[in-house]
């Protein structure tokens, strides 16, 4: 996509970037320490690329900033890759709330694509193949429970459930509608790989606009989480997102970021709030669409997320203490008097 030099360095990608947003970046991005870990944790970074995102125009095949997300994906230092990853859930949400009204994205679309490919290329010979996993199938009978009638002989004991956590994966060159929600759902899973590297920040950006996605965000405390740089006048107010088709290759991914963010053991109360909500939206969707899977899995997770809430009862055994003391005192006796 860009025709800049390939990025080799935390530093250069820092002056590249700082040549594309020019003063929005903050100053103390240039003296950091570690221009790689400020590129990931720094919150006036955030603020600035995903404001830039977020504008009206971006996504373009000229898009610089686009450009520099793909040069700094291609890099080879893994610290960049995980600084272009954090900005994921404001890449796809953008991207994926426009494509709907058939704009031109190339920008955004090589980026996704380079992310898409990473994914290809990590998965290896078996990408063309599904991730599966095998459960148990409750037709059989127990183990530990002995039959209610005895079983035949020449009966066939029921094959296990084999569940798809991810569907196959082929190399692809452009992104066509009919493959979009797989090329996005792959970069789902690719960011939900790295999710406990990702920052706080990052995490609610994407369950905000799961919110959006979903449709279901018609209330009246629905405003943009993140607040974006001051836009100059010309530029208008800001896009409101769209509702976006959300078929199970891409409603599995975003569900299972949700998870994360709802139940991470070390995620703060409002992130949790906002992944609640995120989560009640998705089943509302689900629900409207009568998608059995979709229902079932957000149903299981907010059910979940109540149990965490609910405080558990710490066991009493005082009773059986005091009846255990009164059965040992008059067993003592007993023996007491048969001595006498």
């Amino acid at each position: 996509m860009s025709s800049h030099a390939p990025i080799q360095s935390p530093k250069a990608a820092v002056d590249s970037l700082a040549a594309i947003l020019g003063g929005a970046l903050p100053g103390s991005l240039a003296s950091a320490d570690d221009p790689a870990a400020a590129l990931l944790h720094d919150d006036g970074v955030a603020r600035a690329v995903a404001s830039r995102l977020r504008r009206a125009g971006s996504g373009g095949g000229d898009d610089g900033l686009c450009g520099w997300l793909y040069d700094a994906f291609q890099s080879s230092v893994p610290a960049l890759k995980l600084a272009v990853l954090r900005f994921v859930p404001t890449l796809a949400g953008v991207y994926m709330s426009r494509a709907v009204s058939r704009k031109p994205l190339a920008g955004f679309e090589a980026v996704i694509l380079a992310l898409y490919m990473h994914a290809v290329a990590q998965r290896g010979s078996s990408a063309e193949e599904p991730e599966t996993v095998a459960l148990p199938n409750l037709a059989n009978p127990s183990v530990y429970h002995a039959a209610a009638a005895a079983a035949s002989k020449t009966a066939k004991a029921a094959e296990p459930e084999v569940a798809v956590l991810s569907p196959a994966l082929e190399p692809h060159g452009t992104v066509r509608a009919t493959r979009r929600a797989r090329i996005v759902g792959a970069v789902l899973e690719l960011y939900h790989g790295k999710l406990a590297l990702m920052p706080f920040s990052s995490k609610m950006d994407f369950c905000e606009f799961c919110v959006a996605w979903s449709g279901k965000h018609n209330s009246s405390n629905d405003k943009p989480r993140v607040a974006s740089a001051p836009a100059p006048a010309a530029e208008g107010v800001e896009e409101k997102w769209r509702r976006v088709p959300l078929p199970w290759e891409l409603f599995q991914p975003a569900l299972r970021i949700v998870g994360h963010c709802l139940l991470g053991p070390n995620n703060s109360d409002e992130l949790k709030t906002q992944a609640t909500r995120a989560a009640q939206c998705l089943y509302l969707r689900a629900t409207e669409t009568m998608d059995a899977r979709a229902v079932l899995a957000c149903r299981s997770l907010i059910r979940l997320s109540q149990m965490v809430e609910e405080p558990i009862p710490e066991p009493s055994f005082s009773e059986a203490v005091q009846a255990n003391m009164a059965e040992l005192e008059a067993m003592r006796a007993n023996i007491l008097s048969a001595k006498n």
